[in-house]
């Protein structure tokens, strides 16, 4: 389809309903002459005179008329998409899709999302949970959640959720068959349970007290990409398990599990939501950025 000539058959259309080219250049804000050069440079290209013209009036020729009757509903029908897709410009409305990793849907989004709907009724959320670097733009997403070492390059980002802690922690019974680690260098001696990044690879330990950092690689006796299966064998005497402190803050408080070396685990900036720099904010998502920071 030859979509060159919409916005003149828009001029012809409007110059044919008011029978006037003064009346609808008025409409449009341009010069009444430069409707008449559009008009002439439609009806040459289509070969077909549209509107009869006088130096008193302006009407239809029947071939007007039967194009004018097959563009009005047409037109009619482009402004009321147009107008539905302006509402957006003033509600949050509409679908957000959002891509985040799998501790952040947990921790941070399971608790909110329910009251974030609540309160914005004409939002629909789609939420792929992925431990991958995905790229948001080209997968269709509205923004990620990833923590701030994760993030893409040219992306704005707004931190959400505050900082983050790991807990190195063990049950009673682990510590009282293999005891404690004193120091982190002593970690790669005992029974660990690790998490494997998606390359296969598994994640390293770092631990950190006063500027000094120690990254350690232990063996692991399990590796897994699931947390709560780590959890459940640290719970279970298994090995050490290296989680994030709100994953195992209950376990802690019941006595379940022992945090160790509490003061090499400071905390760090935690998740960010981020967006393409380029894109233009929905209500939708800006409604949800502001839910999310509150």
């Amino acid at each position: 389809m030859d979509q060159r000539p919409l916005p003149d058959l828009a001029v012809f259309a409007l110059v044919a309903q008011h029978r006037s080219f003064r009346a609808a250049a008025q409409v449009l804000g341009v010069s009444a002459s430069a409707l008449s050069h559009t008009l002439r440079n439609l009806e040459t290209r289509l070969d077909v005179r549209l509107l009869h013209r006088t130096t008193r009036s302006v009407a239809p020729t029947e071939a007007g008329e039967r194009l004018l009757a097959r563009l009005a509903p047409a037109l009619a029908d482009i402004d009321a998409a147009l107008g539905e897709i302006a509402a957006y410009r003033d509600r949050p409305a509409g679908r957000l899709r959002l891509n985040l990793a799998r501790s952040a849907a947990r921790w941070l989004f399971a608790p909110r999302i329910g009251g974030f709907l609540k309160a914005y009724p004409e939002v629909r959320v789609e939420m792929v949970c992925d431990d991958g670097l995905s790229d948001i733009v080209a997968g269709g997403f509205d923004c990620g959640v990833r923590l701030g070492e994760s993030l893409q390059a040219d992306m704005i980002a707004v931190p959400i959720g505050g900082d983050l802690s790991q807990a190195l922690v063990a049950s009673p019974e682990y510590l009282a068959e293999h005891g404690a680690p004193a120091r982190p260098e002593d970690v790669p001696h005992h029974r660990c349970l690790l998490n494997r990044r998606l390359t296969g690879q598994t994640w390293p330990w770092e631990f950190e007290r006063q500027g000094r950092v120690v990254v350690v690689n232990p063996p692991g006796v399990l590796v897994s990409d699931e947390n709560e299966v780590l959890r459940r064998a640290c719970l279970d005497g298994a090995g050490l398990a290296f989680l994030l402190r709100d994953q195992v803050e209950g376990d802690i408080a019941a006595g379940r599990l022992t945090a160790l070396l509490e003061d090499w685990c400071e905390p760090f900036a935690g998740f960010f939501l981020y967006y393409p720099s380029r894109r233009q904010l929905s209500p939708a998502l800006r409604a949800f950025i502001d839910w999310m920071r509150d």
